[in-house]
This record gives C-alpha cells, structure tokens and sequence, in this order.
C-alpha cells in the first residue's frame, strides 16, 4: 500500500510565537494529513502583543530555497504568506512561474498589531508578479481595498466589484473574507470563481482574543485541500470549518492576541 502523503509548501515569514507564519501552516498542514514544505521569507522577532522587528533574507537565498524544495519534493499544492519586499516577491514569482501545481496567496499585508509585512514598493511587485500565478487570493478587506485602489469595500456591490478587480489582476479565483466588516454575529466570506456567481459562506462569530494567524490558517488549511485533490470551491468550505472549530476551541495564550488552536480536531 503506497502510504507517501501530498505535499504543500508554505512560503511565508516565521513566527516565534507559532500562532502564524510557516509554524501555523506547517500544523494545519499535519492536522489535513499532508506533509508541510516550507520556505522562509523572513524571520520576525513577535508575540502576542506585537511584531518588534523583522530581519529578511537576500532574495537570492530565498529563491535558492524555493529551488532546493522544488527539485526535490511533489509538490501539489502551495501557498504564499508574508513576502516582505518587492525583490522577495518577484524572486518568488521568477521561481514558481510556470510551475504545475495550484498556488494560494495570501496578501499579507499588516498584523494583527498593526506592523508592516510588506513594503509600499512591494504592492505592485505583488500584484505585477504573484496574483497572476494564483490559482486563489485570500484578502481580507483591508487587503482588498489596498490591492484594488478602493477607497472602501462595504456593500454587496463593492465586494462583487473588488472581486472582479481582483480576478482581472489574474487570479482565477478570490476568497474575500469578511471578519474585518461590520461586527454582527454572522461572518460572511466570499468566494468568487472566474465563470460562476459569487458565492456567500456564513458562519458564526466566534467571540474570542484568540484570533492570531487565522488567515495564515485558514489558506494553509485551503493549501492543504488543494493537495488532496479538492476542487477550489470544497477546499475552501473545509478550510473555513477548520478554522471555525479552531477558533472556537481556541484558549488564552500570552498578554495579546493569542493562537487559534490549531490542534483543536484532536480534542
């Protein structure tokens, strides 16, 4: 019986405290059965309470990571995270172009803390090289709005327009997720895929402090999806359950925002 398990790569920054970064996606991929690749694209000094530095590598060695991964291992799924500079990310874009697997991104953009991921100069790097090479983008509204040049995504309208703003970028499908619009008891994201209609997913507000890396987990765990041969539709409706439940059982951790519980399935 051949029991080699699918492998997703995460190319993102590191997080010391494990609550985002390569350490989150690299637990939500074992908690999806799937064997975690990683690429690290900066090294930040974090906890719960903030982002107090953050060191980069060259470019050069990031794509010499991304070489050695790929040369090596089947990869069937990847995502991107925190990318930093306009180098990094077109490093990244030159090495996965052309590449035969599906490829998440996630726009980091700022933490939770409100500390710069990636660099004014790196937006249009970002959307000239890396959007195009997405099989989906995962912003939140913030993210959107910067990505788009939209003032403000609020209505129905403006969430449908951004998607289609986004789509034309390249990206051949878009999860705008929507925790970061009014505060009901309802979360509402939605999923656009090129040639259909957009499609709303609404869960329950989770009312906790406990909400650090939830879009590093909630891409990784669509990453991981996309590893096991799911569709990009039933990868993201997983996803969004994997993080619901992580959120849900989630625990304090730390002074600030802590972890999600990754680990929750297992309890």
């Amino acid at each position: 019986m051949n029991t080699t398990l699918p492998c997703a790569l995460t190319i993102a920054g590191s997080d010391p405290g494990g609550g985002a970064g390569i350490q989150a996606d690299l637990k939500t991929f074992s908690m999806h059965r799937v064997y975690g690749l990683s690429v690290v694209t900066a090294l930040t000094a974090q906890n719960t309470t903030g982002v107090q530095g953050v060191f980069a590598p060259e470019p050069d060695f990031v794509a010499l990571q991304l070489k050695s991964v790929l040369d090596d291992f089947p990869v069937r799924a990847a995502k991107t995270g925190m990318l930093f500079s306009a180098e990094i990310v077109s490093a990244v874009g030159r090495s996965l172009k052309g590449v035969a697997f599906p490829l998440v991104v996630d726009p980091v953009c700022v933490s939770q803390s409100g500390h710069k991921l990636l660099q004014d100069e790196a937006v249009q790097a970002l959307k000239d090289k890396i959007l195009p090479l997405a099989a989906l983008i995962t912003p939140n509204r913030p993210e959107a709005e910067l990505l788009t040049g939209m003032t403000r995504i609020s209505s129905r309208e403006d969430i449908l327009e951004a998607i289609s703003r986004l789509q034309d970028m390249g990206a051949k499908a878009v999860l705008l997720k929507g925790g970061h619009f009014t505060k009901t008891h309802e979360v509402t994201d939605w999923l656009g895929i090129r040639g259909k209609e957009p499609l709303a997913i609404t869960r329950a507000r989770v009312n906790t402090t406990s909400n650090h890396g939830t879009g590093c987990t909630l891409s990784a765990a669509i990453a991981a999806g996309l590893a096991l041969g799911m569709e990009v539709k039933e990868a993201v409706e997983k996803g969004r359950d994997y993080l619901q439940l992580a959120l849900e059982k989630s625990f304090p951790l730390g002074r600030g925002h802590g972890p999600v519980n990754h680990l929750a399935a297992l309890s």
